[in-house]
């Protein structure tokens, strides 16, 4: 407890702080993990000397505005222009969408060849493609969700063409993480999940990051589109507000993806669970659980779900590794990065341990690492790739995420590779990205399929 000095009889401040502690390491250390804050008001004795020094420091305050001010000026006018230039990009009438496919690309992700893709096209009765420039026809999102449906009743392996799970096949829930924000993480997350509902699969995107940038990816932003409770704090919340999974899951403009988007909300997470610790009775769900019980609400809708994990050890993403059948971690090949990973794994394997004796299922299929923001004309960067593939041998992707121009200049304006115009960058620079992204999700595709015992 923090207690001001008593200086009178104006009301003073008195802060509560708590602290939970988990057990850390093979000593049985305390580890501090999260701390609540409130303001307890009192009356105490105000000295004459005491009004003179309050009303010195609120002179140096109105010269010399104080952290608090400071920090609340630029949050304000940082929103007004970020929602300034959403609006000007996406203005309140308009829809975020996703471009149209040429036949090739269209091809490769139903999995046929291009003439054969025409001729089902054309047998097809009332299905009206779109022509682009000079008479070539362009396939919309919702094109290739119809072709999937009508190749996969022809097909003679049901599920060729729609790959949803089979009966006894486990639902795929991958977390993304890393501990160091800049490591695409958040751009993996929703790269993937747009390349599994585009392939075929049922996909729900989890934006668990209180910054929500998968959420604004995907045209949700958080301080416009976003309200109370509907976030996943809403479904694994402790107090009588808790809201069934299906309520604040949403549809997005893919056919077969769908998310639940984030915000600041989040956080409240973090704050409730110790208090709700301390507060446990028997056959309360404990915090490292409730992701999973949430989505298991409906499990039944989806193929793979994706979880964009907060760039921090705290108890949401502690609750998400729990949840998750796999786990993706984003490394950026740099020392300092690396470093900051060795960190993040020393700490996520003591705690895993601790939440594990206390009754956390392991179920795990694979662990991958993911080279992101690779030059492959750096030595340096070279050097650490293969450092780290001597240490972690397959579990290490084979195909890693190349810096790109594409990326960063489509991320100006919350777009994806799917959604960018390809004409907006040379096409040499644009091809080698989307080659890169490609590669990396169908080598997490044959990780899921694997998972389920399927072939590759």
């Amino acid at each position: 407890m923090v207690d001001d000095a008593t200086v009178g009889s104006e009301p003073a401040t008195k802060v509560l702080l708590t602290l939970f502690f988990l057990p850390y390491g093979g000593n049985r250390a305390l580890l501090p993990v999260c701390g609540i804050g409130r303001v307890v008001r009192e009356k105490p004795q105000i000295t004459r000397t005491g009004n003179i020094m309050a009303e010195t420091a609120e002179a140096k305050n109105s010269q010399n505005p104080g952290l608090r001010s400071v920090i609340a000026r630029h949050a304000s006018s940082l929103s007004a222009q970020l929602q300034a230039h959403h609006t000007n990009i996406f203005p309140p009438n308009a829809r975020k969408g996703i471009r149209t496919f040429s036949p090739s690309e269209a091809a490769k992700l139903l999995g046929v060849a291009e003439g054969y893709l025409r001729t089902v096209a054309s047998d097809m009765p009332d299905f009206n493609v779109a022509q682009g420039a000079g008479g070539r026809r362009m396939y919309s999102v919702d094109d290739i969700a119809a072709l999937r449906r009508h190749l996969d009743q022809g097909s003679r392996s049901n599920g060729r063409y729609l790959p949803h799970r089979r009966d006894g096949e486990e639902l795929q829930v991958i977390a993304v993480m890393n501990f160091k924000g800049g490591s695409g993480k958040t751009t993996t997350s929703a790269h993937l999940s747009q390349y599994l509902a585009l392939r075929g699969f049922r996909v729900l995107a989890i934006d668990l990051d209180p910054q929500a940038s998968l959420s604004a990816l995907f045209g949700n932003q958080p301080e416009l589109h976003v309200g109370e409770n509907e976030t996943l704090y809403g479904a694994i919340r402790y107090d009588d507000e808790q809201r069934h999974m299906s309520e604040v899951v949403r549809a997005t403009y893919i056919p077969d993806l769908h998310l639940v988007p984030g915000n600041l909300e989040l956080m409240e997470f973090e704050h409730d669970t110790p208090r709700a610790l301390l507060k446990r009775q028997s056959g309360d769900t404990l915090f490292f659980a409730r992701v999973q019980a949430a989505i298991a609400q409906v499990e039944e809708n989806y193929d793979v779900v994706v979880i964009d994990c907060p760039p921090q050890l705290g108890f949401l993403t502690l609750s998400a590794l729990t949840a998750a059948t796999s786990v993706l971690i984003t490394v950026h090949p740099q020392m300092l990065d690396v470093m900051s990973m060795n960190q993040f794994l020393s700490m996520t394997s003591d705690l895993l341990d601790e939440i594990a004796a206390s009754g956390a299922e392991d179920r795990h299929k694979w662990m991958r690492y993911l080279i992101t923001r690779f030059e492959p004309t750096d030595g340096p960067q070279n050097q650490m790739v293969a450092f780290l593939r001597s240490m972690f041998a397959e579990n290490v992707m084979i195909n890693p995420m190349l810096k790109s121009t594409a990326i960063s200049d489509a991320g100006l304006t919350n777009q994806t590779l799917f959604e960018v115009e390809r004409g907006q960058f040379t096409r040499t620079t644009y091809d080698r990205a989307l080659e890169a992204m490609n590669n990396v999700n169908a080598e997490i595709e044959t990780l899921i399929k694997k998972a389920w015992g399927r072939a590759a």
